[in-house]
């Protein structure tokens, strides 16, 4: 399941006109992204909770069918119902019947994690549920979460440590979490609900526990402008292994129309369709969406113009949408 209702309140403006999982990052939206790796992970069935401008959600993916895979949408009317409360309603499109894990993962993040070792551990270690944590290398997120590498079980949780664990350094949640249906039990019946704060306090104070894995690679959620122009930024600078791209994440598309006298630098995304006016300077870490036109004489530099914009003026540390 890919969890796609929030608001995106904190990105302003630029959630007035998409909802968060459809920012645009070098070619394709977060929502497709996730998809497309949970495509490469082995999933061919995905549940997508919708709300807030969720019609642009179902817009891009359709039923899947065009990836390869079969698409269901819940869609969340009147009240949002948070993490746990969007789960709960969807249990009857996650759950086959036969106790298959589910994989749950926020449609704001774009990640390199390899699945395979996560379910794996799951299913011998017979957990309920699977937190994917990484450290807390930012030092903006709290660092409440810490495991117990002697028992691959979660130590600390909302300020509070399990009797007799032995906790490790500080990390944070991803976002990311591989879930039993009888999990989604946990969540209360009605109401908008935070799995964070229902589910898993509850499992956290019982004897097995919450089961981790930590996560290394690359990950990175775009819920502000900054982060947003940051996460563009790093594929750019080729931090992200996204070997299921659809297309180069990176470089000049060959339709694109780029007049005389511009000049770009190397970490640039230009896609299909898209004009760039004569000596116009763009880069480092600029993404101009497919069929985006760029005036003449400009400067672009940590920007990204959103597919179809039209940019008449130096556009720096901002989004053209």
């Amino acid at each position: 399941m890919i969890l796609a209702a929030g608001f995106g309140t904190r990105l302003g403006e630029l959630t007035q006109a998409r909802p968060k999982p459809m920012l645009p990052i070098c070619g394709a939206p977060l929502v497709r992204w996730a998809a497309l790796w949970l495509r490469a992970q082995g999933v061919r069935e995905l549940v997508i909770n919708l709300h807030h401008l969720g019609e642009q959600i179902e817009a891009e993916l359709g039923d899947g069918s065009a990836l390869g895979l079969a698409i269901a949408y819940s869609h969340e009317d009147g009240l949002i119902l948070g993490t746990g409360g969007g789960l709960r309603q969807a249990k009857s499109l996650l759950d086959d019947g036969h106790d298959s894990p589910i994989i749950v993962v926020n449609g704001k993040i774009l990640v390199d994690l390899d699945l395979a070792p996560v379910l794996d551990a799951h299913a011998r270690r017979e957990a309920e549920a699977t937190m994917v944590l990484r450290a807390d290398a930012e030092g903006v997120w709290g660092g409440s979460l810490a495991a117990d590498p002697s028992s691959g079980t979660l130590a600390t949780f909302l300020g509070r440590q399990r009797p007799d664990a032995q906790p490790g350094p500080a990390m944070m949640f991803t976002g990311i979490h591989v879930i039993q249906p009888r999990f989604i039990d946990r969540v209360p019946a009605t109401g908008e609900q935070c799995i964070v704060r229902t589910a898993y306090r509850q499992l956290f104070d019982e004897p097995r526990g919450i089961d981790v894995h930590t996560h290394a690679g690359y990950w990175w959620e775009h819920s502000t402008q900054p982060r947003y122009l940051q996460g563009i930024a790093n594929v750019l600078d080729g931090r992200a292994a996204l070997p299921w791209a659809e297309r180069p994440v990176i470089g000049v598309d060959a339709s694109a129309t780029i007049a005389a006298g511009v000049e770009l630098d190397a970490r640039i995304f230009v896609g299909p369709g898209a004009t760039i006016g004569a000596d116009t300077r763009v880069g480092p870490h600029v993404q101009i969406g497919a069929g985006a036109i760029v005036a003449p004489g400009l400067h672009l530099e940590r920007a990204a113009v959103w597919p179809g914009a039209r940019l008449d003026h130096d556009l720096i540390d901002a989004v053209q949408i």
